[in-house]
């Protein structure tokens, strides 16, 4: 079991039994997936960047990545039905809680000038999505291997049916909000 699984089990259940009053242990938020997004415009001109970032999201998240396609075309950005535009990963259990573990203790205080992430971005559901500008920050990315610096999204989605409870999990998960 992993280190962050294990303090949801033994001290964050209980903490959140307290604060908000539930009556039975389901109905305790838990952390159900996080999903790894990289959105890739250039990939209409260029299909090696997506590739490149293909590889890269399987570095971070530790498992294969899937290619998203349009949905619809647009003539205005030169974009078909069907042309690959990005990929995406959606991480459960144990890689899940191993990879937020390496987020929020490894990844994230790396960031220079780092002071907490914003609390505006929940979803009204207790669900979090932030944006990421460099996938340098990253300790399996090797730096001189990158061809370009690519952003992506991590959207964590939990239980909550409130964005105070969501905020409250990630808070006690270790995740930091600025004041």
């Amino acid at each position: 079991m992993s280190r962050l699984k294990e303090k949801y089990v033994r001290e964050i259940v209980p903490t959140m039994i307290k604060e908000f009053g539930y009556r039975n242990v389901m109905e305790v938020p838990k952390l159900e997936k996080v999903v790894l997004n990289m959105g890739l415009g250039e990939a209409i001109h260029n299909i090696k960047v997506l590739d490149s970032a293909v590889e890269e999201l399987a570095l971070i998240g530790a498992q294969r990545p899937v290619v998203t396609r349009a949905k619809r075309s647009i003539a205005s950005f030169k974009l078909r039905e069907g042309m690959p535009i990005g990929c995406m990963v959606t991480l459960r259990r144990e890689r899940m809680y191993y990879f937020l573990d390496k987020l929020f203790n490894a990844t994230l205080p790396r960031v220079r000038d780092f002071r907490g992430l914003s609390d505006k971005a929940f979803d009204g559901r207790g669900n979090y999505t932030l944006g990421i500008k460099e996938q340098i920050i990253f300790p399996e990315i090797n730096y001189d291997k990158i061809d370009k610096v690519k952003g992506l999204n991590i959207t964590i989605v939990t239980t909550a049916k409130t964005d105070a409870e969501g905020r409250f999990l990630l808070e006690k998960m270790g995740l930091l909000f600025r004041s």
